[in-house]
C-alpha cells in the first residue's frame, strides 16, 4: 500500500515543519511495516539489507515460476548478493534438484509447510547462500482443494541457523498471484533481515 501525505500550511517552513511531524507520527505506529520512501520497492530496501549485512540469497519457486527472482534481479548491483534460483514446477525437480524428501512430498503434497522449508533449505545449500526463500502454492484458476483452495501458497526461509515458512492467502488472477506472492516472500525476507540487523552483526550472519 502505498500513502501520499499533504499538510496545509500558511508558510512553507510551517508545512516542512507539519510533514515531518505526520511523518513520524506514522512511522511511530506502523513500524517495521514500513518498507520506504518514494521509489524505494521491497526489492530495492532488500538489497539494501543484504548488502549491509554481507549477506547473500538464492531462491527456489515453483508457483512464482521465477517472478521472484527477477524481482530480484531488477536492481542494480544484484550481482553482488543474489546467487541464483530454481524454478522447481514440476515435483521430480523438487526431489532430484533440491533434495526434498519424496515421501515427505507424497505425504504432505507440494503445497505444503515442510515442502516449502526443504526448498528452502536445498537451495540455499546447492547455491551456497547465507539466506534463502522457496514459494510453493496454487495459482488456479483450478487445482484447488477445500483443504488447499486456490491462492494459496506456502512461502519459505532458511539461513545457517533456522528454516521455517508461512502459508497465505491471496486468492486472485494468476499474475497478480504471483506478483503478490512475490511481494509477501520479499517482504518476509525484510522482516528477517531487520531481524538479523538488530542481534547480528554483518560478520557474524549466515
Amino acid at each position: 500500500m502505498r500513502l501520499r501525505l499533504t499538510v496545509e500550511a500558511p508558510t512553507a517552513e510551517a508545512a516542512r515543519e507539519r510533514l515531518a511531524a505526520l511523518e513520524s507520527f506514522i512511522l511511530e505506529r506502523i513500524g517495521e511495516r514500513f518498507v520506504g520512501f518514494d521509489e524505494e520497492t521491497l526489492e530495492v530496501v532488500v538489497g539494501r539489507l543484504l548488502r549491509e549485512l554481507g549477506a547473500t540469497v538464492a531462491v527456489a519457486e515453483s508457483c512464482t515460476g521465477g517472478h521472484l527472482a527477477d524481482c530480484i534481479t531488477g536492481v542494480s548491483g544484484a550481482s553482488t548478493y543474489f546467487r541464483g534460483g530454481v524454478v522447481a514446477y514440476d515435483n521430480a525437480v523438487k526431489v532430484e534438484v533440491l533434495g526434498v524428501d519424496s515421501e515427505v512430498l507424497a505425504r504432505e503434497g507440494a503445497v505444503s509447510e515442510i515442502v516449502a522449508i526443504q526448498m528452502a533449505q536445498g537451495v540455499r545449500e546447492r547455491l551456497g547462500a547465507q539466506v534463502a526463500l522457496s514459494t510453493t502454492g496454487i495459482a488456479g484458476p483450478t487445482g484447488g482443494t477445500p483443504d488447499k483452495p486456490v491462492g494459496t501458497v506456502w512461502i519459505g526461509l532458511a539461513d545457517a541457523h533456522s528454516a521455517f515458512a508461512r502459508c497465505y492467502y491471496l486468492p486472485d488472477e494468476r499474475r497478480r498471484f504471483k506478483q503478490r506472492a512475490t511481494a509477501a516472500a520479499l517482504d518476509l525476507l525484510r522482516l528477517h533481515l531487520l531481524q538479523q540487523k538488530v542481534t547480528k552483526t554483518a560478520s557474524e550472519y549466515g
